[in-house]
Parts: C-alpha cells; structure tokens; sequence
C-alpha cells in the first residue's frame, strides 16, 4: 500500500505540474492579446446542474477569470471566450462576436493561443532536463565496460549471440549506455560488433527486427548479465523469514538452475504467468510454494528451503544491478554547459518518442498502450527526486507530442483548421467545428477507455 501511495502522489504532482503550466500558455498568450479568460482549472468540474462542483473555485476582484480545481483528475482546462471547444458553449457563439473574444482575433494570434499549451511542455521538458543535468550531471555505466556481458534470450542465440558477449556497437553508432537507444540500434543495424573471450567480432543483423517484439519478450532479446547477488532483505518478508541476508547468492529456484540476477527475475516472471492459470486457493498456493537454493555471503554454506512467496510472488528482496559491479562514467556541467546539453538530450528524448510512435498502429502496439496504472508504474517505489524530475520531463514532452497531434478537440485539431483558414482564407463553419469537436473527444475517450482497460487486463494477469 505504501509503494502505490508514493507512486500515487509522484503522479498527481507531476501530472498536476504539467497541466497548470500547459494551460498556463494558452492563457499566457490569450491575456497578450486581450482574449478573455473565462475559467481556468487544474482538473476538471464535470457534473451538471448544482451537481457540477469543484474542490475549490475563486474569482478575483475585477477579474473576468474564474479560478478553481476540479474533482476529475483527468486533466484540466483553460475556457477562453469566443471559442468552440470541449465546453460546447454553443450559446455564446450565437451571439455577435465581441472584441474580445478568440474568434474576433487575426489567425495568426489564434494560432499562438491554441500552442501556447503544447510550446511551454516542451521548453519545460527541456529546462527541466537542464536543470537535473546541471544538479545531478549525467551518470552512466558504458556498455563496452560491461566485462561480465550480457545475458541474450533464444531469438537473440539464433543470430549468434552468446551468454557473456560485450556489446561494443552497430554500423549505426557505438554504443553509450544500457538504455532504449541500445534496443533501436540493435532493431535497425545489419552489423553489430562485440568481445567475446577477448576477440573482437562480428555478428549480422537483418536491419528490421521489432523493437517492441524486442521488448515485450520475457526474457527480453538482450540484459546486462549481473550476478543473483541479493542486495537488501525487506524485514518480515518471506526472504527474511529463511534467513537469507544481503550478498547472499540464489543459485536455483524449484531445482532450476539461476546463474544470473537475471535468470532469477525470468523464473518469477513464469511464475506470475502460472499463476494466470490459477483456479482455486489450493492452486495459488501450490505455485506460491517455492524451494529456493541460496548461498550464504563470505561462506560455502548453502541452504535450500521451501518458502510461501506473498500474494503479488516477491520474496522481498532486492537484487544487486550493474552500479554494484562497474563505475560509472560521471559527467558534470556547470550551469550554463547544462543548457545546451539539456536541449540536445529532449530533442533526442523526442526523436525517440516519435520514432516507436510507428508500433502504436500495429496489434501489439495496441495492447501496449497504457492509461493512468502503466504511467504511474514508472514512478519508483521510493521518493526519488532525480527520477522523478526525468519522468516529469518525460511525461512533459508527450504531452506536448500528443496535443500538437491533428486529431479535433487536441490542440493540434484546432492548429490544423487555423493552418486551413490562413491558407485558404475561409474560416471552417461553426457546425463542422462544433461536429469535429464531438468526433475528437469520441476518439480521445475510446483512446482512453482501451489504455486504461488494458491496464486492468494486465493487473488480472490476461496481458
């Protein structure tokens, strides 16, 4: 309960974060050119009638602003007046138009209102990056220092890889750190270099392997290889009640051999899918009941005992990672070294992000998608600033991404029918507006309904 509440609150903040300041551009630029404001909430007041409430509202003395947070933690708006958005305030737009309103405004002001929103996430993603780069620099653990290699799945064997190989690079780049850049590379190139035993070779590639099949796979086509080292014991934990203790070995799980942390996490990961297959408390507890072989640190005493994992299959451990075995590379920048490097990172974060946007139309990119449980999932279990101001920065550039794109009732729909307008010099009809908003938010609500329904067929183990 405790890790759902801090990822809980890690993402309210920031998701509360990202919205105030991304409706705080539309609203930025509507005051710059005399735009009314007519509502600006954090989160939305949805209901009707007296039904329609809000957490807190206030409008200040001689303001034309009404300000408040809604109930709805889904988002939030800004109702600028004179225009057709998800507020449907058709009523004002029969009426003449006033000086001012969005609509009596010349396009190209429009047009900065409408990527206000979408302008200040991206500049903030790029700050934010810069500033983390400036407090924490950039630290990484080179992948051609990872003398103990890697640890390949069946489909990665099959091109010639071996448990133990140094990635070194691909025909595209040498490789820096661990990371989704390694995984692109390796989907696109048609060569990739490596050590192994000390000899530098070759393997091929066919240039088009599916990133996300790549990823999605258990075990996942390549791992850094790090010893099932145990690296912390949680108290009153299965793990604690045999007696297992930091830098303790696990060397097999139901009599199956583990020669890596990463064997270890892909045994537990077979059991979790075992479990899908449960039909009774009899079942459950049959899969839960597990032998485990282990090590004991500084000793060649091994114990093998039988021990009830809890109900979500953790034993309560934490497993040694790659920064308990290689240096890492430190890199500092002073504060104004940290601009551009922050700059040239998000741009590189975005190009990212826009390259896997290609597997969202295919079948598993579908299944891939995630709502509100998957984003909050990549919050840490612990309080972290540095993770958390990344994952902020992060969340910051898709939602610029997401709202420029051309879809009605985004930003982007509106960007697309102002570009129309300015080119052509007819203004879209208030209905066909009015209808594409209705089509729009069809669309985002269906978007939302399948990424939050596949996050409840992964919590019932059905994905």
């Amino acid at each position: 309960m405790e890790v759902f509440l801090i990822r809980l609150l890690q993402f309210v903040l920031a998701i509360s974060l990202l919205v105030l300041l991304h409706e705080g551009g539309h609203m930025f630029f509507s005051k710059l050119f005399g735009v009314r404001v007519e509502k600006f909430f954090i989160f939305f007041d949805i209901g009707i009638g007296k039904w329609k409430g809000s957490l807190f509202h206030f409008k200040p003395k001689n303001s034309d602003t009404e300000y408040g947070m809604g109930w709805l933690p889904l988002g939030g708006y800004c109702k600028i007046a004179g225009m057709i958005d998800e507020s449907f305030d058709t009523e004002q737009m029969e009426k003449p138009a006033e000086p001012w309103e969005f609509r009596s405004k010349p396009a190209w002001q429009r047009l900065l209102i409408m990527i206000g929103g979408v302008l200040v996430n991206f500049l903030l993603a790029l700050f934010i990056y810069s500033m983390v780069l400036f407090y924490w620099g950039d630290s990484y653990v080179q992948v051609k220092d990872m003398s103990m290699g890697m640890k390949f799945n069946k489909e990665a064997k099959a091109f010639g890889f071996q448990d133990g190989d140094i990635l070194v690079g691909t025909d595209i780049a040498p490789f820096k750190d661990f990371n989704a850049d390694l995984y692109r590379n390796l989907a696109e190139a048609h060569r990739v270099d490596i050590v192994r035993g000390g000899k530098h070779m070759t393997i091929n590639l066919p240039g088009n392997l599916n990133l996300l099949g790549m990823l999605k796979v258990t075990p996942q086509f390549v791992k850094p290889l790090v010893p099932a080292k145990v690296d912390s014991v949680m108290p009153e934990t299965p793990a604690s009640k045999i007696g297992m203790m930091k830098g303790d070995k696990i060397l097999a799980i139901n009599g199956k051999t583990i020669d890596s942390g990463n064997e270890f996490l892909n045994e537990t990961g077979r059991l979790s899918d075992m479990m899908t297959e449960a039909t009774s408390p009899a079942d459950s507890l049959k899969i839960r009941t597990t032998t485990i072989a282990f090590q004991h640190a500084g000793s060649n005493k091994v114990d093998t005992t039988q021990v009830t994992l809890s109900s979500d299959l953790t034993i309560g451990i934490g497993m040694a990672t790659i920064y308990d075995y290689y240096k890492p590379v430190q890199i500092d920048y002073n504060f104004f070294q940290s601009f551009p490097a922050g700059i040239k990172y998000g741009i590189h974060v975005l190009g990212g992000y826009v390259s896997d946007m290609q597997y969202v139309f295919t079948a598993d990119g579908a299944k891939s998608l995630g709502g509100f449980g998957a984003i909050g999932s990549l919050f840490p279990p612990v309080w972290d600033w540095h993770i958390f101001w990344m994952m902020t920065a992060f969340l910051s550039i898709i939602l610029a991404f997401m709202n420029i794109l051309p879809i009605p009732a985004l930003d982007g729909g509106h960007v697309l029918f102002l570009l129309y307008e300015m080119i052509t010099r007819r203004k879209p009809s208030e209905k066909f507006m009015i209808r594409a908003e209705y089509v729009g938010i069809t669309i985002l609500i269906l978007l939302m309904i399948v990424a939050n329904l596949n996050d409840i067929l992964r919590w019932l183990g059905y994905m």
